[in-house]
């Protein structure tokens, strides 16, 4: 049955999503690497595509920009299609120096100053984990194909971290035992669903912006570093 945002019915959507911001991206993954693919859902250009990959079913899906709008559709995609995992593609900036530029992240623990968890459900929750066994089979994967990742905690804010307009008060106020490396806008909403709802949810970043680094990159660049990181999430299904 669909819902006021996803037209499929609950057959069209495969137990395993991939999932990215954009929806031309998840448009061109279709494309590029489905066979006997069929669009199942378009309300709002929220793209949503149906195949199958080396004869797995998986469905790919955008999620928009933002907590509230991952909210809404890994919510959806959990509790009314029954999907058992959701793997994030996306980009990110990074706080730390080492990291450099189309480095691949695979994020352990998602941490927010969001209140999405307790408008939710009352939950007192800023920081989730990951599907620990799903992050492991993409481990596996970056390791048998030879892509180098590298795996740390993220921020997941309300806001693009280069708008803020005093950026070390921000930084001086996160949790330092958390280590936070690298920043997005969607994680926590994909991980707290994941757990509230006892199904596996991944995330998979390039690093397309630094802090420390003042490159520019290319669009041959940042689509090298897509095709990666859509093998891991493809293979590790």
């Amino acid at each position: 049955m669909a819902t006021v945002h996803n037209s499929a019915n609950k057959g069209d959507i495969a137990k395993t999503v991939i999932m990215s911001g954009d929806p031309l991206r998840i448009k061109a993954i279709a494309e590029k690497y489905l066979d006997n693919y069929k669009l199942v859902n378009s309300i709002r250009n929220i793209y949503a595509y149906t195949g199958t990959y080396k004869g797995k079913e998986v469905t790919v899906m955008a999620h928009g920009m933002g907590i509230p709008s991952m909210g809404i559709y890994a919510y959806e995609l959990f509790n009314e299609y029954d999907v058992e995992k959701i793997i994030r593609l996306g980009s990110c900036g990074a706080f730390d120096e080492r990291h450099k530029l189309l480095d691949i992240i695979l994020v352990e623990k998602s941490y927010t100053e969001s209140r999405f968890a307790y408008q939710l459900d009352e939950s007192n929750i800023n920081c989730v984990s990951s599907s620990k066994e799903l992050n492991s089979k993409i481990g596996e994967v970056a390791k048998n194909n030879n892509i180098e990742i590298s795996k740390c905690n993220c921020l997941c804010s309300d806001v693009f971290d280069w708008y803020v307009d005093d950026f070390n008060k921000f930084l001086s106020r996160l949790p330092k035992e958390l280590d936070l490396e690298v920043a997005e806008m969607e994680s926590f909403a994909l991980f707290y669903l994941a757990y509230k709802f006892k199904k596996q949810a991944s995330c998979l970043l390039t690093v397309a912006d630094s802090h420390y680094k003042k490159e520019v990159l290319s669009a041959e660049e940042r689509q090298k570093s897509l095709d990666q990181m859509t093998i891991l999430a493809l293979e590790s299904i």
